[in-house]
């Protein structure tokens, strides 16, 4: 029970979805977020978009270095770390609409070898316990071809399964506020047989209710408005959720998507707000192990 003489939150707080870059504020932003109270990362690789990686071993390079940075925040901070690893879609589907709008059969056939062997190359990390999960997969969050948009959603449907055989979380980047998105992603879990707590929707509305999430767990973007719509909507929530930044560690874009310090002050101000002590510690410890296995161990 919630200990009501507390002034301040002083448990868990972990960012689900935290991006770093050795060239940009790397970590320096990790020590804004220890220095506020947060206590664990899930950091999400980020590929090179002017120039993604091409074939399994470059994909394995680029992985490894997301974990080495992942090594360094937990050995210079303390904080818990956990590494997604994946084919960002914005990386694969533009190279897939190049590709289809060329009418090239084999830049098309290349486009998806390309994405298997991201895939491929994250899961052989996965199971090797070096990362926990595999993402941010999805499909394209702006208008596309109805070609790429079938596609895409094949390729998504397909990482499923394999999530399934392998028992492995898919963290997932998909469109924006349609009300049609999660039950179609629902849908998809079912027909190949993947228990849907296995997908975790990033960058999630913050209507956390059974009703809108249809049993994916949903990782909220924490900007404005989002702890009032936290507290007004998780009485009706049985799969946890989690809290993000989306922060991408781009100098060019100081703070995009929010910076480092925000899901530690959301935290606070829900905490504040009257959330109990059991669902902030189930979204920030328990439902992480749950989800996506224990920290990373260097």
């Amino acid at each position: 029970m919630r200990d009501y003489m507390a002034k301040s939150w002083t448990g868990p707080i972990v960012d689900n979805h935290f991006h770093l870059n050795r060239n940009g504020r790397f970590l320096d932003a990790a020590a804004d977020f220890s220095r506020v109270g947060g206590t664990g990362l899930v950091l999400v690789h980020c590929p090179n978009f002017a120039s993604p990686p091409n074939g399994f071993e470059a994909h394995r390079e680029s992985y490894l270095d997301t974990i080495s940075m992942a090594e360094s925040v937990q050995g210079k901070f303390g904080l818990e770390m956990r590494v997604v690893l994946g084919p960002h879609p914005a990386a694969f589907a533009h190279e897939l609409e190049k590709a289809l709008h060329s009418q090239d059969g084999e830049a098309q056939e290349y486009a998806i070898s390309n994405y298997w062997d991201s895939i491929e190359a994250a899961l052989e990390l996965v199971k090797q316990g070096r990362a926990n999960a595999i993402g941010e997969v999805g499909r394209p969050h702006w208008k596309v071809s109805d070609e790429v948009w079938d596609l895409s959603n094949q390729l998504l449907k397909k990482t499923m399964k394999i999530a399934n055989e392998n028992n492995v979380s898919l963290q997932l980047h998909v469109e924006g506020e349609s009300d049609e998105t999660y039950p179609e992603l629902a849908l998809f879990a079912d027909q190949v047989g993947l228990d849907r707590s296995k997908l975790i929707r990033h960058y999630a509305p913050a209507n956390v209710s059974d009703k809108n999430t249809h049993g994916i767990i949903p990782s909220v973007l924490c900007g404005k408005g989002s702890v009032e719509e936290i507290i007004t909507s998780h009485d009706s929530n049985s799969t946890g959720f989690f809290m993000e930044t989306d922060y991408m560690d781009d100098l060019k874009r100081p703070g995009a998507v929010l910076g480092p310090k925000t899901v530690p002050k959301r935290v606070k101000q829900l905490f504040e707000m009257g959330i109990s002590e059991e669902i902030l510690y189930s979204s920030h410890q328990d439902l992480l192990v749950k989800a996506y296995g224990q920290p990373l161990e260097f």
